[in-house]
């Protein structure tokens, strides 16, 4: 199945060669000058060392090659009027992905001030990581890119997501060697089983060898060629190999063997798609292409007499200290001057025609594709009508029902509205069922492209979830998806989703740097779902007990994150609805699984996820005037713990006036100039008073909700209880006892912070103690919650 040739035929014509040659050697010389120079962009006169920047970042080891299959791609695009985007996985190509759309003539499009003459050279150059510049990876500055690369391994999982309901597609990947030592790169190799050739696009992964990371070789690199080739093979692609450093004899490998790679890959295509009345029969043998060259090839091959061109001193700036070493200086003019600049530009500074000829046009460049710039392609979700899928509520709290199969009932509508347009995919790591969203099957299956057995269920090729044992693919796959203009649910257990905190971090730093360029559409939204929550794991026990991605989501500003804890069916129907209208957030929902207590009907959850947060009147006292206590909760199990206690309170002291409060969306309570959805302090200290004891049952880390309300007049009032990192496998309601969220710590928690209660409370705070060992006690010997907790029923005064 491997394809390594040794004499490769001639395919290129002598002046199609030289002008691939030609824009080759422009790029390398453009992407050394952005990581050294400041000014005599064409060495129209000799090099000085005002010339060069005085702080030298960058990075030239990977660029070479990545130029050279940039150029190689846009001759695939020439000939057969392809649609390719480019997916530079080595986090340090910027320059070199920067150098190719400058050459296009898109990076001057979109920047006119970077004109393709000698002006605009010198500022392209003077950029390029510098104050007030671009940064030096594929950010979202650089046209073309949806991988900024600045933490590796997510390159093949986004490409995936790009190719998945894009027939018409191919995308990309180039994956640097040190980038497939990452596990998140490893578990991507699999994605080739999830994609139809029938409705999807292609990935065409690019395996860079160029040997080495920053100060080490690679381990695919040093592997035998047998073993890589096996490896390759065994992940389900038929590898192609180009190899050498000859610069006339390279471009000629590369390109027979892109030749045979498209030509393998519409094959493919054409069989699945019906070509001769025959269709797909099983999951294609995708090729793939592995390049070999050496890293900083083009450059200086020794430094100080030591080897830098083919090793890993090459890898960042080969020639550095400048300053204190002149010869330095000169092998920077002698490098620089190899590429011939003067055969390259004109005498205005701009790329001769010949280069020009070797590129595509108008919206064929990769740099100019709109699927890199998804939020141009972007259609709005079809939505369904959510009454039809909302549970009746005649009485606060008569019905109990699972949230999130209620939830998985809309979701199986959204897909059948969006059937015909097929942008909408739902993404986990096998939990899809678990989390309770089945009902999605009524209308798709699991995309799956191995085998499937007649026991199996729910396995198809033409499947819209997308489940795999990786949250690191999961979240690559569904970034890919949206960044190309669609939309998409992320469903994973609360715990779990930590394993792609990085992976969020840098999302979010995309769709923040992504808001102030006037050229980048809004992409459709971030959405998760977090279920199987920490209140809920009396069978997985503290391994599965974590909320705290929240706080991780709260670094990040303010106006990209929101958090959403719905307490009930038909409130997690409303943010649902919300979540899959927005673009440009990540938004986070948490709700259970589990059968649960009903409180709002359809129009009272509309009207409360409208406020965010508000007084539960049906839950409050009935008297008069300032609350003697303020009852707050956010989440699930807090609100039925915050109820009973409420409960409690009332029939043991019924002259207390209680006021409860339920938040679902979390963000109100920053203040308005911190948060877009942040309450006023006028409305919120009407809500929360500005002296009373505010005892607030939060689903989380008590601190979170500190953080968030610490500029609050009446935050030293504040009690939070929340998850302390207490757990183990035990009943859901000794979880809450344990971390001291359950209704007898919070009727002890408004004993010991109300006057109005301090002096006629002893009685009912020996009560809660009692049922506290009552409950110790009851478990230990019986294996569940005692009867008061599981029959427990909110009842109206």
């Amino acid at each position: 199945m491997t394809s390594k040739p040794q004499t490769t035929p001639a395919s290129l014509a002598t002046e199609e060669l030289r002008g691939i040659d030609a824009y080759w050697r422009a790029a390398n010389y453009l992407t050394v000058g952005q990581i050294y120079l400041l000014d005599n962009p064409l060495l129209r006169e000799p090099l000085r060392l005002e010339h060069v920047k005085p702080r030298l970042l960058g990075h030239w080891g990977t660029s070479p090659g990545l130029n050279f299959i940039y150029s190689h791609l846009n001759r695939v695009i020439r000939q057969r009027d392809a649609s390719i985007i480019y997916i530079c996985g080595p986090g340090h190509g910027g320059p070199a992905m920067v150098a190719n759309t400058y050459l296009e003539g898109t990076y001057s499009e979109l920047n006119p001030d970077i004109s393709l003459d000698e002006a605009g050279l010198r500022k392209l150059f003077r950029q390029f990581s510098f104050p007030g510049g671009i940064p030096s990876h594929a950010a979202p500055e650089v046209p073309g890119s949806i991988n900024e690369g600045g933490e590796l391994g997510y390159a093949l999982s986004h490409a995936y997501g790009a190719a998945f309901d894009n027939p018409d597609l191919i995308v990309a990947c180039v994956i640097g060697d040190g980038e497939a030592e990452t596990g998140p790169l490893a578990a991507a190799w699999h994605s080739n089983k999830f994609l139809n050739a029938k409705e999807d696009g292609v990935v065409l992964p690019i395996l860079h060898l160029n040997g080495y990371k920053i100060a080490n070789p690679t381990v695919l690199a040093r592997m035998p060629e047998n073993e890589l080739a096996s490896l390759l093979i065994g992940y389900g692609h038929a590898p192609l190999f180009v190899e050498g450093d000859e610069p006339a004899v390279m471009h000629e490998r590369m390109a027979s063997v892109l030749d045979e790679a498209v030509q393998r890959i519409r094959a493919i295509q054409l069989e699945a798609r019906g070509g001769g009345g025959r269709g797909q029969k099983g999951r294609p043998r995708w090729p793939m292409i592995v390049l070999r060259s050496p890293k900083g090839w083009t450059g200086p091959k020794e430094v100080d007499g030591q080897k830098t061109e083919g090793f890993w001193r090459s890898h960042q700036v080969p020639l550095a200290g400048l300053a204190a070493d002149p010869d330095h200086l000169k092998l920077l003019e002698e490098w620089l001057q190899s590429y011939r600049p003067e055969e390259l530009f004109q005498e205005d500074g701009s790329p001769i025609a010949e280069i020009l000829a070797t590129t595509p046009v108008g919206t064929r460049r990769m740099s100019g594709n709109p699927h890199a710039n998804g939020g141009i392609l972007r259609k709005t979700l079809v939505m369904p009508e959510l009454a039809p899928h909302a549970i009746e509520i005649r009485q606060f709290g008569e019905t109990k029902a699972e949230a999130t199969r209620v939830m998985g009932g809309f979701l199986c509508a959204v897909m059948q509205a969006n059937e015909a347009a097929r942008n909408f995919r739902i993404v986990g790591p096998d939990e899809t069922a678990s989390n309770r969203l089945q009902d999605v099957f009524d209308v798709t299956d699991r995309a799956w492209m191995e085998e499937v057995l007649p026991e199996d269920t729910h396995l198809g090729p033409d499947g819209r979830v997308l489940e795999i044992l990786s949250e690191h693919t999961c979240q690559g796959w569904l970034e890919g998806y949206l960044l190309t203009g669609r939309h998409g649910l992320f469903s994973c257990y609360e715990a779990f989703i930590h394993i792609v905190d990085s992976m969020f971090n840098q999302h979010a730093k995309w769709l923040d740097a992504s808001r102030d360029i006037p050229w980048r559409r809004p992409v459709s939204s971030l959405n998760y779902l977090l279920t199987s929550h920490v209140w809920q794991q009396d069978h997985n026990g503290f391994s599965h007990q974590d909320p705290g991605f929240v706080d991780v989501a709260l670094n990040k500003k303010a106006d990209i994150v929101r958090v959403y804890f719905p307490p009930d069916a038909n409130t997690l129907l409303c943010v649902t609805d919300h979540v899959l209208r927005t673009w440009d957030r990540i938004n986070i929902i948490v709700a259970g699984k589990a059968p649960s207590w009903q409180w709002l009907s359809l129009d009272q959850a509309r009207a409360h996820c409208e406020a965010g947060v508000g007084i539960w009147e049906w839950a409050s006292s009935r008297g008069s005037g300032e609350p003697d206590v303020v009852m707050t909760c956010a989440g699930d199990v807090p609100t039925v713990e915050t109820l009973a206690a409420v409960q409690i309170l009332r029939e043991h002291m019924p002259a207390l006036n209680v006021r409860v409060i339920n938040v679902v969306d979390l963000m109100t309570l920053q203040p308005r100039e911190v948060h877009p959805h942040g309450l006023p302090d006028r409305e919120f200290d009407a809500l929360f008073t500005t002296d009373k004891p505010v005892i607030f049952a939060y689903h989380g880390y008590p601190w979170t909700i500190h953080r968030l309300t610490y500029r609050r007049t009446n935050h030293a009032n504040f009690h939070v209880r929340g998850f302390n990192e207490e757990g183990t496998t035990t009943t859901p309601f000794d979880m809450t006892v344990l971390n001291g969220l359950d209704r007898y710590h919070l009727v002890l928690s408004v004993l010991d912070r109300t006057q109005a209660a301090k002096s006629r409370g002893a009685h009912l705070k020996q009560m809660m103690q009692e049922r506290l060992l009552q409950h110790h006690d009851y478990i230990r010997a019986r294996g569940e919650d005692m009867p008061e907790v599981r029959d427990w029923k909110w009842t109206t005064a």
